[in-house]
Parts: C-alpha cells; sequence; structure tokens
C-alpha cells in the first residue's frame, strides 16, 4: 500500500487517484494513519465481504447439528495427533 502525508496528497490528488486504481493509497498526518483512498471497485469488494460475513452463534441448528456430526477424512486423521 502506497504511504503519502497529507500535504504531498492534497498537492498531487491527481496522481494518488492512478495509484488508488491499482491499490490503496494511504495518507498520514504528523506521523499517523489518517485516510485509506481506494477505488470504487475495491470499496464494493469489501462492503460485500463484510455482509457475506456471517456470526457462528448466529447458525441455523440444523448446520450446527451437521458440523458437530462431521468426521475428518482418513487422510487428515494425523492432524488430530497436532492437537493433543
Amino acid at each position: 500500500m502506497s504511504t503519502v502525508r497529507a500535504f504531498e496528497f492534497q498537492r498531487r490528488y491527481c496522481r494518488f487517484q492512478h495509484v488508488a486504481q491499482r491499490e490503496p493509497a494511504e495518507t498520514t498526518l504528523h506521523g499517523r494513519r489518517e485516510f485509506v483512498l481506494l477505488s470504487a471497485e475495491q470499496f464494493d469488494w469489501l462492503r460485500a465481504s463484510a455482509q457475506r460475513s456471517h456470526r457462528a452463534d448466529a447458525a441455523a441448528d440444523a448446520l450446527i447439528d451437521d458440523v458437530e456430526r462431521a468426521e475428518m477424512h482418513v487422510v487428515n486423521r494425523p492432524l488430530d495427533d497436532l492437537l493433543k
């Protein structure tokens, strides 16, 4: 992620618009992170991603039952030894 001081960001805004099309551009003020400029496409992806996340305690009872009954494939059984 590109980082730039707020003063430089103000002076060269168009340049950082182009940077933000490729990757988020971070601005700092007095050495502290203040804002992040990102493309509309990146913002839309983040917003959609946040809406897709679900809390485990909100899962349907049927899903919780399925997870509790699930068994690990034989190939992965040695992983259980790592938890002991």
